[in-house]
C-alpha cells in the first residue's frame, strides 16, 4: 500500500511545488488538502501522479483533527504559513492519527517551541519536525559540512534574496514582514544582545547576479545555533530584495516602526503584495543565497568558507520546500527518523539537499 501524504496548503505556490515532485513516486499516493475543496480537486485531478491523487477540505483555522482521522495519513506536510502567531494545531491533529508530521515554518517562537509535542509524538511513535526549509535545515547543513575541516565555527553569516517574480503569497510575506522594524536578539561578541529587524543597508556582491542589498532579519536559527555550535561568537542573517527601492522601501518602513509610528507590518501583507506587483517587470527571475561561515582547525589556524546558491528562471522558491520532499520520500522507503518533536536538524545532508536541486536551473558555489 502505498505511503499516503496529506499536503495542507497543497494547491498554493509553495505546497503546488512538493505535490508536482512527489507525484510521480509510485510509494507515495498524495492528498491534497486546502479550504477551498473545489480547488484541491482541480489541482489533484492535474496531477497525473503515479496514484491517484485525492483531495480533501481541511482548514487550519477549524480543529482539524476530525477531518485528518478520515484522511487517515502516514504523513502530514503543513505548508500554510505565516507561521508566526500560528499554533501546534495541525501538528496535534496529525500526531492524533498516528501521522507523521512537518512544516517549513521560518517563524522563530514556533519552531524553536515544538518541543512541547515531544512527549506525545514518542508516546505514538511519530516523528514531527518544524522548520523543514532553507532555516534551519539547509543553513545547519553548511554549518555541519563545514565541521569537517573546522573544530570549532566561530563567525556564521548568510543572508537570501529572492526574485521579485517569485509568486510570493500574502503568507510569504506575513512572516518576513511580522520582524520588520521588531526586537529580537542574536549572537554578537559571544553573547545574546538586542538586534532590530531589517535595519542596515549592507551590500554583498553575488557571482552573476551583481550587487545586493540586505538587512537584518530574524529567523530560528539564531536561537538554535548558539548551543548546537559551542564556539560560535558571531551569527547574523540577512534578507533582502533582488529590486533595490523595495528594499529601502521596506527600510523606511521598519525605521518608521521602530518608532512606533505604524503597527506591525504583516497586518499590510496583502496590500504591500499588491503594490510590489508593478515591480515585476523590472525582475529577472534571480534568488541568491549567501553563507560565510568561519573556524578554527585542529592546529588552531583561522579556517574560511564562502558558499553561494544562484537560483535563474525564478527557481529560487524550490528551495526551501526540498526539505518536506526529501522527508516524504524517506519515510515512504521505510527509513526510520526517531520520534519526537524537534527543529528540522540532523535530517537531511548537505549532499542530499544540494543533489535535490537536479532539474532545476540552481547553481551551487564553493569558495
Amino acid at each position: 500500500m502505498p505511503f499516503r501524504v496529506a499536503i495542507i496548503g497543497g494547491y498554493g505556490n509553495f505546497g503546488g511545488y512538493v505535490a508536482r515532485q512527489l507525484a510521480a513516486d509510485r510509494a507515495i499516493e498524495l492528498v491534497i488538502c486546502g479550504r477551498n475543496l473545489a480547488k484541491a480537486q482541480k489541482f489533484a485531478a492535474g496531477l497525473q501522479a503515479a496514484n491517484p491523487a485525492h483531495a480533501a477540505r481541511v482548514d487550519i483555522a477549524d480543529p482539524p483533527a476530525v477531518m485528518l482521522g478520515e484522511i487517515a495519513p502516514d504523513l502530514v506536510i503543513n505548508m500554510v504559513g505565516p507561521y508566526q502567531g500560528q499554533g501546534y494545531g495541525v501538528a496535534k491533529a496529525a500526531i492524533a492519527v498516528g501521522a507523521h508530521y512537518c512544516d517549513i515554518a521560518d517563524a522563530r517562537a514556533f519552531v524553536c517551541g515544538i518541543g512541547e509535542l515531544d512527549s506525545v509524538a514518542r508516546e505514538k511513535g511519530v516523528t514531527v519536525l518544524s522548520g523543514a526549509s532553507s532555516v534551519p535545515a539547509l543553513t545547519a547543513a553548511y554549518c555541519d559540512a563545514a565541521l569537517e575541516d573546522m573544530t570549532e565555527l566561530r563567525r556564521v553569516e548568510y543572508g537570501i534574496s529572492g526574485a521579485e517574480q517569485a509568486n510570493r503569497g500574502a503568507g510569504t510575506v506575513a512572516a518576513v514582514l511580522s520582524y520588520v522594524g521588531e526586537r529580537f536578539t542574536r549572537l554578537q561578541a559571544g553573547r545574546m544582545q538586542e538586534e532590530i529587524g531589517w535595519r542596515g543597508a549592507i551590500p554583498v556582491d553575488y557571482p552573476d547576479l551583481g550587487r545586493r542589498w540586505f538587512a537584518t532579519g530574524d529567523v530560528p536559527d539564531l536561537e538554535l545555533f548558539q548551543s548546537r555550535y559551542p564556539g560560535l561568537q558571531d551569527h547574523r542573517f540577512l534578507a533582502g530584495h533582488e529590486i533595490a527601492p523595495l528594499h529601502f522601501g521596506l527600510w523606511v518602513m521598519g525605521a518608521l516602526r521602530r518608532v512606533r509610528l505604524i503597527p506591525n507590518l504583516s497586518r499590510f501583507a496583502d496590500l504591500l503584495v499588491s503594490l510590489s506587483k508593478p515591480f515585476n517587470v523590472l525582475s529577472r527571475g534571480r534568488s541568491g543565497f549567501h553563507m560565510v561561515i568561519e573556524g578554527v582547525d585542529a592546529r588552531g589556524a583561522p579556517v574560511i568558507r564562502r558558499h553561494w546558491i544562484i537560483a535563474r528562471s525564478g527557481h529560487g522558491p524550490n528551495i526551501p520546500v526540498i526539505p518536506p520532499i526529501l522527508i516524504a520520500r524517506k519515510l515512504a522507503r521505510g527509513e526510520q527518523l526517531a520520534p519526537g518533536a524537534r527543529p528540522c536538524l540532523d535530517v537531511i545532508s548537505l549532499d542530499e539537499y544540494r543533489a535535490a536541486f537536479a532539474g532545476l536551473d540552481i547553481e551551487c558555489i564553493d569558495e
